[in-house]
């Protein structure tokens, strides 16, 4: 029964991190771009501080649930099964998202919002990358949490795949912490991106 509720409150923070990301990515960002100057202020002083709140810490939480119903289930992160390929990929990008937003995207928004010192166009580019890669992610986290739901041992590939699937993460992952935004710079960029990415990976993870 604990392990239903966990899930239940794992999937309804998720909903609150996913859609406040998406809404970011897909709406705010494209406004700001239009907006009057006074408009975009008045945004930045009152609407961006709680879209914020409500994005950063319901990543925290799906991610707490998250780390519990890893250990629930039983998964051996060190093991590398080829039947867990989903779990395990979808677990280590769900991480770098959580990452990303507590370590790259707050802090340097805190400078975009002018609510602490420093560069606002650097900070600025530097939470746009690390948010068009957690959408860019959104995508095979999401395969990695249906799929792994009672369909674990539907992997078809081998370790060698399920390698590359988890090396290809962590190569995105850097990217967004050393790179450039590529073909996330628009929202059609950035989707289609995503979807080619989670096709990649299930491909990864059956054929090779």
């Amino acid at each position: 029964m604990a392990d239903f509720f966990v899930r239940y409150f794992h999937v309804l923070f998720g909903i609150v991190w996913i859609g406040m990301l998406y809404y970011f990515n897909f709406v705010q960002t494209e406004y700001f771009k239009e907006a009057e100057a006074d408009a975009k202020k008045d945004a930045m002083a009152k609407l961006a501080p709680r879209a914020l709140w409500w994005f950063r810490w319901g990543a925290m939480f799906t991610f707490l649930t998250g780390l519990y119903l890893l250990h629930a289930v039983g998964v051996d992160i060190m093991a590398m099964e080829p039947a867990r390929g989903y779990i395990l990929v979808g677990a280590l990008a769900g991480t770098f998202m959580f990452l990303n937003v507590w370590l790259i995207i707050w802090p340097n928004q805190q400078v975009v919002l002018g609510m602490k010192e420093g560069d606002g166009p650097s900070s600025a580019a530097k939470a746009g990358l690390a948010s068009r890669t957690n959408t860019l992610f959104s995508g095979p986290m999401l395969l990695g949490m249906l799929a792994s739901a009672g369909h674990a041992g539907m992997v078809n590939g081998t370790a060698t795949g399920l390698y590359a699937a988890l090396a290809l993460v962590v190569l995105l992952e850097a990217n967004a912490l050393f790179g450039k935004q590529g073909p996330m710079t628009t929202v059609r960029g950035v989707i289609v991106s995503s979807l080619v990415l989670t096709a990649v990976i299930f491909a990864l993870l059956n054929h090779l």
